[in-house]
């Protein structure tokens, strides 16, 4: 009987314990939000950036065809293979790349993408990449 008095008054402290210490009428609730005055359901957006009238913007010629891919050994292979997935534009388009950086990408549309490519295929890509699109080699 002694036990379950003590029980039962325990349980009274921790309840009376966390309405006097709540910081608001809420049973129960130990610490509230602190919010500031507003109108529900707007979200504030920053100001759009302005734009300089005097800026001076300089693009280089876009082309409105499809540039041609380089000639040269490999170019069939390229033509053959990465027209599988995308337009050769991706490669024309690219900036040029040191040799290892399209050994990596053509690595990738192998092992990453499942490009069908064997290593006899994806030697002869890498090689014609790098020959005609590498900084030094790149012709504009």
């Amino acid at each position: 009987m002694k036990k379950k008095g003590c029980i039962i008054i325990g349980l009274l402290l921790v309840i009376l314990s966390g309405t006097i210490l709540a910081e608001s009428g809420i049973p129960g609730l130990i610490h509230s939000g602190q919010y500031s005055q507003g109108t529900l359901g707007n979200v504030r957006q920053s100001s759009p950036a302005q734009q300089s009238t005097d800026g001076v913007y300089s693009v280089g010629a876009y082309p409105l065809y499809t540039p041609e891919l380089a000639q040269g050994e490999g170019r069939e292979i390229i033509q053959i293979f990465c027209r599988f997935c995308h337009s050769t534009t991706y490669i024309t388009m690219q900036p040029p790349l040191p040799a290892a950086t399209w050994e990596s990408v053509v690595n990738k549309m192998i092992d990453i993408h499942g490009s069908p490519i064997s290593e006899d295929s994806a030697r002869q890509i890498i090689n014609y990449l790098r020959t005609h699109y590498t900084p030094l080699t790149r012709k504009q």
